[in-house]
């Protein structure tokens, strides 16, 4: 104690020295406790600046491994904050991706601005001029040096009592070539026009006005048509007072002499355009007038219309005519009834709830045979593509809602489209028969169950090979003894999720038929996924990601063009660009080796624009354990080739009977099907 209390200060060392030796002990113990502590203090500071200094050292060398010299770093404490300016939005991610090499991302701070990259445009010049008789207001940018005072003299020299309301704004820009043309065709048209809208730009004069007749609106249209400077666009939409039409009555026919329009009203240029539009496709020719007039009895007279004209076209005879909203639709004998009952049914339901239909299917003439009866049926067809379409009859509208309800809950209510009619004197049991049509259509992949009065037929193609059987079982029971039901149930693998789990040779073949369908392909020099490329590139993610995990090589292909060197670097470029693609889009590509193949193993002539871009392509193959699965696969038969796949078609019964066709080739979506509804 004696020795260390020499090196204290006089002062103190005295004091100590009064002291007893207890304190004197336990004066000098706090004091070393408590230089201790300081120094400790001084090493963990020294020892925190020099992990700053280590981490802004290694952050700013893997930014200038990168290149960046706009950036800079500086640490505090554990954080890392990185500031500068980067050209662009990809250089700021590429410094934090660089700098995330060496602390944890979330121990970075942002502080880096984006160099703006588009620049303020000039100003376009443009006026608009309202007038309202003798009320004129101008609105718009013109240049500075335009002579607004002459323009507002000129309008108030087409009337005396006029008055002009300037909201001008105007810049410091070169008056722009054709501004005056403009500006004094635009003044014509407003001297004209004692209603109206004029735009007026340099090269553009958009002229809006009213006139008091169509003679008037004609001679209007014919002297700005003449006046219109040389090289300016001008627009001129005039318009007239409508007629009033009362009763709103369009008539449209389909006989002997072909598709025609007997009278035709509309509401709007629209509703005429649309509705001219419809009875062409119908099959009207020639010039056909439509009268624009006021005093329609609904605003969804056009749907209305459309709606019948596109029955009739579909019945392919009959006339419809329309007074307000009572539709009369009257369609020859010749008119098949399941035709008949099948477009009224439809027109029924997409008919907005304002009109009244009167249906009628004419009696026989006299030289026609008046004997065949119209067929009772009902039914429910299913296609490929999950569309579900429900026709004939239904013996009420209780009926008809409660099998519409049933199929939206089986099929989903997008899929479903009812357009059965209401025929009161159906036989006895016909609700059961059509709610059971439904239950024995949600068990089949695609096909169609009819219901007739003597008849239960099914038909169609299903994944599940016992349902011929369960459904048969179900039939006995409900149709009852006696009743007669015929089932024509193909049962195809393609439709059995279990007969589909992916394997690596199913996952390298559907991916053949994406391929087949649309090449993965590239501008020239390009490795750029986007546009189409995307949405191949989308397609293929989608079918990796039920595949699971599998081996396989991207191969990347170019033309000819260009050095084989680089062409070498450019295809291996690409098959990386897909490769990172399919990882963003959540494929399991941790197993996929990329390999570019330049212009070695051309599939097109590179002489021609298109060959070459063919050849610029992308193609996939599995390696490593993936191929030895899918060879031993193969070898047992249990999965076809692709070009068989393409060639094959799944037979259906004949068409009379069928109405759904299926077929299969390279164009179709090439993943396992759904499970067929239980």
């Amino acid at each position: 104690m004696e020795e260390k209390s020499g090196t204290l200060p006089p002062s103190l060392r005295h004091r100590i020295a009064t002291l007893d030796p207890v304190r004197k002990a336990t004066v000098l113990m706090a004091l070393a406790f408590a230089a201790a502590a300081i120094l400790s203090i001084m090493a963990a500071q020294f020892a925190v600046r020099g992990i700053e200094y280590v981490v802004a050292r290694d952050a700013q060398e893997a930014l200038s491994d990168q290149d960046i010299d706009w950036a800079e770093t500086r640490s505090d404490g554990l954080l890392l904050h990185l500031d500068g300016l980067a050209p662009n939005e990809a250089a700021r991610f590429r410094a934090i991706s660089a700098v995330s090499t060496v602390v944890a991302a979330e121990r970075v701070i942002d502080g880096i601005e984006v160099a703006p990259t588009t620049s303020i445009a000039a100003p376009r010049f443009s006026m608009e001029i309202l007038r309202n008789n003798l009320d004129v207001s101008l609105i718009g940018l013109v240049p500075a040096e335009f002579e607004k005072d002459a323009v507002i003299a000129r309008i108030e020299g087409i009337d005396p009592e006029i008055s002009v309301v300037n909201m001008l704004e105007t810049a410091r820009h070169a008056v722009p070539h054709g501004w005056g043309d403009a500006v004094s065709f635009g003044l014509d048209a407003l001297a004209l026009i004692s209603v109206s809208k004029v735009s007026i730009a340099a090269d553009r004069v958009e002229v809006t006005g009213l006139a008091q007749s169509e003679r008037e609106r004609d001679s209007m249209r014919d002297e700005l048509t003449r006046n219109r400077p040389r090289g300016l666009i001008a627009s001129v939409s005039i318009s007239a007072p409508r007629p009033v039409i009362t009763p709103f009555t369009l008539r449209f026919v389909i006989d002997e002499d072909g598709p025609r329009f007997d009278a035709c009203s509309a509401d709007t240029p629209e509703a005429r355009a649309a509705i001219l539009r419809a009875g062409r496709v119908a099959g009207v020719t020639g010039v056909t007038s439509c009268t624009i007039g006021l005093g329609t009895p609904t605003p969804r007279w056009q749907q209305g219309v459309i709606e019948a004209i596109d029955a009739v076209a579909e019945l392919g005879a009959g006339s419809v005519t329309f007074s307000d909203t009572d539709i009369s639709l009257n369609v020859p004998n010749s008119v098949a009834p399941e035709m008949f009952d099948q477009v009224v049914g439809t027109l029924e339901n997409t008919l907005p709830d304002v009109f009244s239909l009167n249906a009628t299917r004419l009696p026989p003439s006299d030289d026609e045979i008046a004997s065949s009866e119209a067929v009772l049926e009902f039914v429910a067809a299913r296609t490929p593509d999950g569309a579900v379409s429900l026709r004939g009859r239904l013996s009420d509208e209780r009926l008809r809602d409660a099998v519409q309800s049933l199929a939206r809950a089986e099929f989903g209510l997008p899929a479903v489209e009812m357009t059965a009619r209401v025929d009161p004197d159906l036989p006895e049991g016909w609700p059961v028969r059509a709610l059971l049509a439904i239950d024995s259509l949600a068990q089949l992949e695609s096909g169609t169950v009819r219901v007739r009065p003597d008849l239960f037929d099914v038909i169609g193609v299903t994944g599940d090979a016992t349902i011929s059987d369960r459904m048969s079982r179900v039939l006995a029971e409900k149709l009852g003894q006696g009743a007669v039901f015929n089932l024509n149930i193909r049962y195809d693998e393609r439709f059995d999720p279990i007969a589909n789990q992916p394997t690596p040779a199913r996952c390298e073949r559907w991916i053949a038929e994406i391929l087949q369908e649309r090449q993965i392909t590239f501008a020239p020099g390009s490795a750029s996924v986007e546009g189409d490329t995307a949405r191949v590139v989308d397609k293929i993610a989608e079918v990796l990601r039920e595949c699971g995990r599998l081996e396989m090589e991207i191969g990347g292909h170019t033309d000819s063009q260009g050095s084989l060197e680089g062409n070498m670097r450019l295809s291996q470029r690409r098959a990386d660009a897909v490769k990172d693609a399919l990882m963003v889009r959540g494929a399991l590509v941790a197993d996929f080796e990329t390999k570019g193949y330049g212009p070695e193993f051309p599939i097109a002539d590179n002489a021609s624009a298109a060959g070459r871009e063919a050849n610029r392509r992308i193609e996939f193959k599995l390696i490593g354990a993936s191929a030895v699965a899918a060879e031993a696969e193969r070898a047992t038969g249990d999965v076809a080739s692709a070009a068989d796949d393409a060639e094959e078609a799944i037979e259906a019964p004949d068409e009379s009977d069928l109405d759904i066709v299926v077929t299969e080739g390279a164009g179709d979506t090439p993943r396992p099907p759904a499970r067929p509804a239980q």
